[in-house]
């Protein structure tokens, strides 16, 4: 197994994929550490820009989490989720990343395991990829700056 640990950066609804990952935590449930949690009021808010700054800034995956379809807390913000997401997919394909340093998931607040099980996934995920191409980039800059 890989020593490397991925940087996931995680944005979640306020109202359910939030809690979830706090029921997790509350359950005291094992799970991968290696993700830094955004709340967002609603995963219908993330726009392609976000999801680039956060690969721009280091991440090696992106997961965007909200409420399942009928449990939106703003009606029909996870179909604006799923909009936005198909919209950042494209633009993560045309900078040549793979597909798998991106994910859309529905976990509610009761969803505690469900949550811990997705972490633990994805993170597997990214690991399997590898650090993001984008890394080489970024020490590159840093070493011109």
């Amino acid at each position: 197994m890989s020593t490397w640990d991925p940087n996931i950066v995680v944005f979640a609804c306020n109202w359910c994929s939030y809690a979830g990952a706090d029921t997790a935590g509350v359950a005291r449930l094992q799970h991968q550490p290696h993700f830094r949690m955004i709340r967002v009021m609603c995963s219908g808010r993330i726009q392609p820009g976000f999801v680039l700054r956060a690969f721009e800034k280091g991440a090696d995956g992106v997961l965007v989490s909200g409420c399942h379809f009928g449990d939106c807390h703003y009606v029909f913000g996870n179909e604006r989720a799923v909009e936005q997401f198909e919209k950042t997919r494209n633009v993560v394909r045309l900078l040549g990343l793979e597909e798998g340093r991106l994910r859309l998931e529905w976990i509610s607040a009761a969803e505690g395991k469900r949550f811990a099980e997705v972490i633990d996934e994805f993170t597997d995920q990214v690991r399997a990829l590898g650090p993001s191409p984008l890394a080489g980039e970024r020490a590159g800059a840093a070493a011109h700056a």
